[in-house]
């Protein structure tokens, strides 16, 4: 009778201490599912940014929708689409103006006010563009042509196509260009109630 008690004891005692085991470590799994989508999902982000920024050092002109709709395929599951959705990859060509490329434009260098400074002379944005601007500065839209790209007159002269802190990022030589890739996604756990501060993941590469 004893023994049949003290196995009843026991029994209680086991499902209580699961209960309670159970109970804290319940929200450790939980935080690791959670960062767990978090990095997966980060890790595409950036493979997005580094295939889109690849492919645009190369001559990939992504102003057009056919090349545009290849980086929606490379963000495939992210939800983004050409014009909208929940990602944004944004191309951005940087310049480092030296007196040579102001003589080049046909502008004087007492004139050339971009002198020594990087500018912007391409910008192409894929994607949701209201999501999240550039880090490294967002040229007015009077500045971009068609493809994106801004005129020499321009880049050389007005302060608006300059890449802001660019130089603290790489300093590049006079003349010399950069192809920046930048990608923002919106994390897919952004929604938890406990996440609801969670802002869009973001990755930059640099060709």
């Amino acid at each position: 009778m004893r023994n049949r008690r003290r196995s009843r004891r026991q029994s209680g005692n086991s499902l209580i201490e699961f209960a309670l085991g159970f109970a804290l470590l319940m929200p450790l799994y939980v935080w690791m599912l959670i960062y767990g989508l978090d990095l997966k999902h980060l890790m595409q982000v950036s493979q997005v940014s580094r295939d889109a920024g690849h492919m645009y050092a190369r001559g990939v002109d992504f102003s057009l929708p056919g090349n545009q709709d290849v980086l929606v395929r490379l963000a495939a599951g992210m939800h983004m689409t050409r014009t909208g959705g929940a990602g944004v990859v944004i191309l951005t060509r940087v310049l480092k103006v030296g007196a040579q490329e102001c003589t080049d434009g046909g502008i004087a260098v007492s004139s050339c006010s971009n002198l020594g400074q990087a500018v912007i002379t391409q910008r192409i944005v894929v994607g949701n563009a209201s999501l999240r601007p550039s880090k490294i500065g967002t040229p007015p839209a009077s500045l971009l042509l068609a493809d994106g790209s801004i005129a020499p007159s321009d880049y050389l002269t007005k302060s608006g196509a300059r890449a802001a802190n660019f130089n603290s990022i790489l300093n590049l030589a006079d003349g010399e260009f950069a192809y920046v890739a930048e990608a923002w996604f919106e994390s897919p756990v952004k929604d938890f109630p406990t996440n609801n501060s969670r802002g869009p993941l973001y990755a930059r590469t640099i060709f």
